[in-house]
């Protein structure tokens, strides 16, 4: 484990055991689409950002893994619901936030589950999202888009198209993955940075928001893969 990450690790636990409640403390809830899951996440993550940004005295990166996103509470309900396409298989989830996609990959039985995010704090909440819910994630760190995807039967990412940048780098990566004959699962609520025909649906859920800033109580989120 890195230091960073290392640090961003005790940082969390120590936030998980802090007594009192408020906006800016995190909770361990279920998942309301995936209740056989429950994460630590922060009762209103921009204030506990604040919070934690002021305590360390220089910018963090903003907390996505705090919040729980409509495209992995898609992915993670159609894994467990479909847990075939898990068990037994080694599944990469990439740019993983809170873990919810891993540890719903290792509840439906895959044989080894790796959950990758750039944010060492997501890292670090990987790590304490999969002890609660008993199960073994291996999480880590570093920029994977620009390798050559290998070593996994079934990838699945969850709301990784969320501006156009951040899609032309996804999209080569899931397309190289899925030429090494592995399975490739993408949860998207409609964003709007998919090309046409870059995907093609398996499945549609209509997911409970509760991502910050979002008006509607419900997102229709497809689950995609490659053509």
């Amino acid at each position: 484990m890195s230091g960073a990450t290392a640090d961003a690790l005790t940082e969390l636990e120590r936030e998980i055991d802090a007594p009192g409640g408020g906006l800016d403390r995190l909770r361990l809830v279920p998942i309301p689409f995936v209740p056989e899951v429950r994460l630590h996440l922060a009762e209103d993550a921009i204030v506990w950002w604040a919070r934690m940004e002021a305590h360390a005295g220089h910018a963090l990166p903003p907390p996505y893994w705090a919040s729980v996103w409509a495209g992995g509470q898609a992915l993670a309900r159609h894994l467990l619901d479909h847990p075939e396409l898990a068990a037994g298989r080694r599944v990469l989830d990439l740019a993983a936030g809170s873990g919810l996609v891993a540890i719903a990959a290792a509840l439906a039985g895959a044989e080894r589950v790796f959950a990758n995010d750039i944010d060492p704090y997501a890292v670090a909440a990987v790590t304490v999202n999969a002890q609660a819910n008993r199960v073994t994630v291996a999480a880590t760190g570093g920029d994977l888009l620009d390798s050559d995807p290998g070593g996994v039967d079934l990838l699945v990412a969850g709301d990784v198209l969320y501006d156009p940048a951040m899609a032309a780098r996804v999209l080569p990566f899931l397309r190289r993955a899925a030429n090494t004959g592995a399975d490739v699962l993408v949860g998207d609520p409609g964003r709007g940075h998919l090309p046409p025909g870059a995907l093609t649906a398996v499945a549609s859920y209509p997911v409970p928001t509760t991502e910050p800033s979002v008006d509607s109580p419900v997102r229709r989120v497809q689950v995609l893969r490659p053509w």
